[in-house]
């Protein structure tokens, strides 16, 4: 199994104390669950021991296209279940599913050029009519639930957050602050342009579709996937 995630215990100075302390954090790179954690109970399982392995706050660092929604509602609420604080940094890209994990943060930061992205979540499917209709059902329903977590984080309305998934919308630093996806800047400094972007969108777009070619090939069925979709719709 290929983890898309690493803990490492990062030495920290107080500045008004001088103390030195030791934080977890946590670090989201790449797709999500790109090789496993749909097809076993192995990853989640292993995901969670890592992450209760230790207690105290935790920081996040995120850099990732995107991936298995259902991976990421389960990491969205386990975060969301943990103890201690839980502190988000954008410091690249958190694109759809991995900007549903970015909502589990009591605090979100992000770079001045960073981005979110967020649209509709997608399969592939075959089948009759009826399957086709099964699998339409599904996706509205993984939207809905996909929009509870955008709702919680920035109180925006919720046709406002369907109509913006609607047309995959880019959300750059400033703007994510605004709509209220982030809290604050890394670094504290806000005055930044909209419009910075230090990375290919050719680039997260190849890596959604590289994702989607792989559910492919393991021949996924809309009930298999209304399946896990229950299993996560719960939470929110």
């Amino acid at each position: 199994m290929k983890k898309f995630w690493n803990w490492k215990n990062v030495k920290a100075v107080n500045g008004e104390t001088s103390e030195e302390t030791v934080e977890r954090t946590l670090y989201l790179d790449g797709t999500i669950a790109e090789e496993s954690w749909y097809d076993d109970e192995i990853s989640p399982a292993l995901f969670k021991a890592d992450l209760e392995n230790g207690s105290g706050d935790i920081t996040v660092w995120i850099n990732s296209p995107g991936g298995d929604c259902f991976a990421a509602a389960q990491i969205y609420n386990m975060l969301r279940d943990y103890k201690g604080k839980v502190t988000v940094k954008i410091d690249a890209v958190a694109a759809s599913a991995a900007s549903v994990i970015a909502m589990a943060g009591d605090v979100v930061q992000i770079s001045p050029v960073g981005m979110l992205m967020i649209h509709n979540p997608s399969t592939m499917s075959w089948g009759d009519h009826k399957e086709m209709q099964r699998a339409i059902e599904m996706l509205n329903e993984c939207k809905e639930s996909i929009i509870n977590a955008y709702e919680l984080k920035t109180g925006l309305p919720v046709n406002r957050l369907s109509k913006m998934m609607d047309e995959e919308t880019w959300i750059g630093a400033k703007r994510a602050i605004e709509l209220g996806f982030a809290d604050k800047m890394i670094g504290g400094n806000e005055n930044v342009a909209e419009n910075s972007v230090m990375f290919s969108q050719k680039t997260v777009n190849n890596a959604l579709m590289n994702k989607l070619c792989a559910e492919e090939k393991h021949g996924r069925r809309v009930d298999e996937l209304s399946a896990r979709l229950d299993m996560v719709k719960k939470y929110f």
